[in-house]
């Protein structure tokens, strides 16, 4: 008969994946065992305790690997799940990943002396946090107007890791141009000054909207940006977004780095 003390063996003697297909089986290969064993062990594996963060787990994962599209906002069975990733230490665990990755390779790369390698960043949510606001609005759909008078604040946190990187990429002569699908006309100022405040200074330019391409994609814009940066001369070392479509379309960079981010969906 299984025991309670089984789970403590398995624990020394088989690595964590393994754990996991072996205890969610053992239902089946002893009828008598107890339920409670597994359930305890499902219990480590998602964020909050509700019965759907399985499946909002889930979801996310098919936001991040961008299988999910199309989407206008969290599923209401995963506000609270998506809550708690961004706030209680998974979301910052993630970023601090994706940050290590995106060092190590600057580490191993070299800004030419002819001032012409640069890097392209994003700045919702990737230099720059919206998290307090969607937070306030339950991960709701999209609306501009109420954006508009957030950004206008002013008041959007610095993301300090991704300033880290940014910082460094500086340090060692990169050139950094900051690509965001902000509207300039009525959000440049503002967001100039945020950026300045937050610690991201000493960038080349600030690329924002113009009138001719509202109503576009953001990968169609992006991909345009892009394309006068690379005929102008530059070539793109790296490109970091918290968007897919941040990182896909021409022009995209020799290496991309994708933030997290289940709270919305840019096309």
């Amino acid at each position: 008969m299984l025991t309670s003390g089984m789970a403590p063996m398995v624990s020394r003697t088989l690595a964590p994946w393994r754990q996991v297909m072996l205890l969610a089986l053992l239902p089946q290969l002893f009828l008598s065992a107890p339920v409670v064993v597994v359930a305890r062990q499902w219990q480590c594996l998602w964020p909050g305790q509700a019965s759907d963060d399985a499946g909002c787990l889930s979801w996310r994962v098919m936001v991040e690997a961008n299988n999910a599209r199309g989407w206008r906002a969290v599923p209401a069975q995963c506000v609270g799940y998506v809550n708690g990733y961004m706030t209680r230490g998974q979301y910052q665990w993630d970023l601090a990943g994706v940050m290590e990755q995106a060092s190590a390779y600057a580490d191993e790369i070299t800004a030419d002396a002819d001032g012409l390698d640069a890097w392209v960043f994003d700045i919702d949510d990737t230099c720059l946090s919206n998290l307090l606001y969607y937070e306030a609005k339950q991960f709701g759909a999209y609306d501009p107007l109420a954006f508009k008078a957030w950004a206008s604040r002013e008041a959007c946190p610095g993301i300090h890791p991704v300033l880290g990187l940014f910082t460094t990429l500086l340090d060692k002569g990169f050139k950094v141009f900051i690509l965001c699908g902000r509207d300039e006309e009525t959000l440049g100022s503002c967001t100039a000054a945020n950026l300045e405040a937050e610690g991201f200074s000493g960038y080349e330019r600030l690329i924002m909207r113009t009138p001719e391409y509202r109503g576009q994609s953001s990968s169609i814009f992006k991909s345009a940006m892009r394309r006068q940066l690379v005929d102008e001369g530059y070539r793109i070392r790296g490109n970091v977004g918290d968007q897919w479509s941040d990182l896909q379309g021409d022009s995209v960079g020799d290496r991309v780095f994708k933030i997290p981010n289940p709270m919305y969906f840019v096309p």
